[in-house]
């Protein structure tokens, strides 16, 4: 017996084994099945392919840079400045009372010399004004003077702005597919920055009317003027590099970032403060401090370029093929196991083999010996097999 074996086991390397199908005539799960794969191919070729672009390696490492630049003359006459004549070096500034918090005192050693007040006022001298209520003074701090009013003003002062143009020159470069662009128009007249407008068609015109980017923030251009307000400004590439050039274009989004609708709030809106300094005939410093609601550009970049790859084509494409095998395993639970006649289908699906008797009906001798049953020996004996089902 166990010669015999050797020899089948020997053989049965070189076995092939398929497996078994079954061809369910019910309609209600063939369906099922056909919908489950229209599904998946649906799936596969609409959003996996043609939306997600599955067949292509992306590069969302965007390298970028933004230029800005504001254009614009404006005329006032207010009682504080006089008549003046405003234009891109007086408004275009890089971003910065009588009662001191943080300088209430009871002696000279309340008011430790240099220390600076918080409010940002000045530093104090080391002496104690007493003068207050509760016995209490104030503390000596050298800063300029008077300290800023705190009223605002009631009509914005460059209410003309709204006519200011913005150029926001934006370059990209995908490094992985050492690619680059730009949202200027490549073209030799030079008097084209000079004369165009940006719109929804005219994508590659650099040049923002300032009353329109605030109107497309849903916006009134005078209210922000006088509270100021923070604008951002988000340019998306998203770029298919297996088409032409011409088709990767800047999509532009605007929005509102500063806390306007919340009421009481104290940080809605938008200011700095920055000073002028000068010297009279006897050499005495002065400074004109300038407290100056404005409007903030925030120029957000961001976006994402593709091309052919078989890598990611190979992997989804597999990943469908798997989802097929699972939609054929899910309508096997279902025929098996959740109709009606499931137990039919389940004994039609599965057959038990079992080995009941086994005979020798011949032997043979070799030269004399018995077969040892081992590769390159005799054939082995048949063996009777029942099989129920």
């Amino acid at each position: 017996m166990g010669q015999v074996n050797c020899r089948s086991l020997c053989l049965s390397l070189f076995d092939y084994k398929t497996e078994k199908y079954v061809i369910a005539k019910n309609k209600k799960v063939g369906l099922l099945y056909r919908l489950m794969q229209l599904a998946i191919l649906a799936y596969l070729l609409g959003w996996v392919f043609l939306v997600k672009k599955g067949y292509q390696t992306v590069d969302t490492s965007i390298q970028s840079s933004v230029i800005t630049k504001v254009k614009g003359v404006a005329f006032t006459n207010t009682s504080e400045l006089k008549e003046r004549l405003w234009d891109v070096a007086d408004y275009v500034i890089p971003s910065q009372n009588p009662n001191i918090p943080g300088a209430v005192c009871f002696q000279d050693s309340d008011c430790p010399k240099g220390e600076a007040i918080i409010t940002g006022n000045g530093v104090k001298t080391g002496n104690c004004l007493m003068g207050g209520s509760n016995n209490s003074g104030t503390c000596e701090v050298f800063a300029w003077c008077p300290v800023e009013k705190l009223a605002k003003p009631k009509e914005p002062l460059l209410g003309q702005a709204e006519d200011f143009t913005v150029y926001i020159k934006n370059t990209i470069r995908f490094p992985k597919f050492n690619f680059s662009k730009s949202n200027v128009l490549q073209t030799k007249d030079r008097s084209f920055l000079k004369s165009c407008h940006y719109s929804p068609e005219t994508l590659y015109c650099p040049i923002f009317r300032l009353g329109t980017l605030v109107h497309y923030t849903g916006n009134d251009f005078q209210e922000m003027a006088s509270e100021g307000g923070v604008i951002g400004i988000q340019i998306e590439w998203d770029c298919d590099l297996d088409r032409a050039p011409s088709a990767c274009n800047p999509q532009y989004s605007f929005s509102r970032l500063d806390n306007k609708f919340a009421e009481k709030s104290v940080s809605s809106g938008y200011n700095f403060r920055f000073a002028k300094y000068y010297q009279d005939a006897n050499g005495v410093e002065f400074r004109t401090l300038m407290k100056v609601y404005g409007i903030r550009f925030d120029v957000l970049v961001n976006g994402k370029a593709g091309r052919f790859s078989i890598i990611p084509a190979v992997i989804n494409v597999g990943t469908g093929v798997a989802l097929m095998g699972a939609g054929a395993f899910f309508c096997d639970l279902v025929l098996i196991y959740l109709i009606k006649k499931s137990h039919f289908y389940r004994d039609k699906k599965y057959e038990e083999v079992r080995l009941t008797s086994q005979k020798f009906l011949s032997r043979r001798l070799v030269n004399g010996k018995q077969d040892s049953g081992c590769p390159g020996g005799p054939e082995p004996p048949e063996q009777l097999q029942t099989v129920e089902t």
